[in-house]
């Protein structure tokens, strides 16, 4: 009975672990874009997807480790998730439209900003709820 508690402890702790990752690789994502744009190719554009990757991914931590000692803690994971994929969506269209000349998938820019308004918006009411329940 005791093996399969640990299992599913062990599952549910791969989330934050995931979550964590893909922040730190975000963040380094960012600052690879942040050099390139500084170095390579002269984009306004690309050093705002830098920016804005590098922000969202160091605040993705910054939520997640509310998520982890909090109340609402889906709340704000799902708030930390939403961040860096719409950060993600952003910067990766916006990169791989300045490399390639490709603006094929242009319209993920604007769906990936506006996911990151919404996160923001996510953790203002995950504050919210938290406050309010105290």
């Amino acid at each position: 009975m005791a093996i399969s508690a640990e299992k599913s402890e062990g599952a549910r702790c791969r989330a934050p672990f995931l979550i964590l990752v893909w922040a730190g690789l975000a963040g380094a994502a960012g600052v690879g874009l942040a050099a390139a744009a500084a170095h390579k190719v002269d984009s306004p554009a690309l050093t705002s997807a830098a920016t804005m990757l590098t922000l969202h991914a160091a605040a993705a931590v910054g939520i997640f480790a509310i998520a982890l000692r909090g109340p609402h803690r889906r709340l704000w994971g799902a708030a930390a998730v939403l961040m860096l994929l719409a950060a993600s969506l952003f910067a990766g269209e916006i990169a791989f439209h300045t490399f390639t000349d490709n603006a094929s998938f242009q319209f993920l820019a604007p769906v990936g900003g506006s996911g990151m308004i919404l996160s923001w918006l996510l953790v203002a009411v995950a504050a919210f709820t938290s406050w309010a329940r105290d």
